[in-house]
């Protein structure tokens, strides 16, 4: 199966071993990690093991952590991705760089990771959870259509947490 996603402005690839140092800039920034890390620091030994589980989880399921780039560009613009939310099912998350805020591009990314896991993965149903001060990542899930089904405490406060299904 091609996992290298694509959509009109964006294309989403695999994250490889290549991609520590960019991860690793990326996901230890301030502003992205608020929300998905809830504000920890990953260490560089944590990102190893992100992107040795994304492979991983690729090579065994088809899914795991996307690199996106805008079309034609070579700059990282963020992360996308599935991952397991406790024992519920599978949870749709994302990151941008502050630069590519307010263009769509979390919706963008975040829906094309969602209509693969719902079409050629065959899952029933994709999960987010958003802190409920994470006003963006609200209107986002709002956008793809998932629907709120529980709230629970998180370390920043109340999560809810979303569903759509095929």
């Amino acid at each position: 199966m091609n996992h290298l996603l694509t959509t009109e402005r964006l294309i989403l690839r695999p994250v490889t071993v290549q991609d520590h140092a960019g991860l690793l800039a990326h996901w230890t920034a301030p502003d992205v990690r608020k929300f998905l890390f809830d504000g920890a620091v990953l260490s560089p030994a944590e990102i190893t093991e992100a992107v040795e589980d994304s492979v991983r989880s690729f090579a065994a399921a088809g899914h795991g952590l996307w690199l996106i780039r805008e079309a034609g560009g070579s700059d990282l613009v963020g992360t996308a991705g599935l991952r397991p939310l406790e024992d519920l099912g599978l949870e749709v998350l994302y990151s941008l760089e502050p630069g590519a805020w307010g263009k769509g591009y979390a919706t963008e990314a975040a829906r094309a990771v969602v209509e693969h896991a719902l079409g050629p993965l065959g899952l029933p149903e994709v999960l987010a959870e958003v802190d409920a001060g994470n006003a963006a990542s609200v209107a986002v899930v709002e956008r793809l259509s998932m629907t709120p089904f529980e709230v629970v405490p998180g370390l920043l406060g109340p999560m809810t947490r979303y569903r759509r299904t095929r």
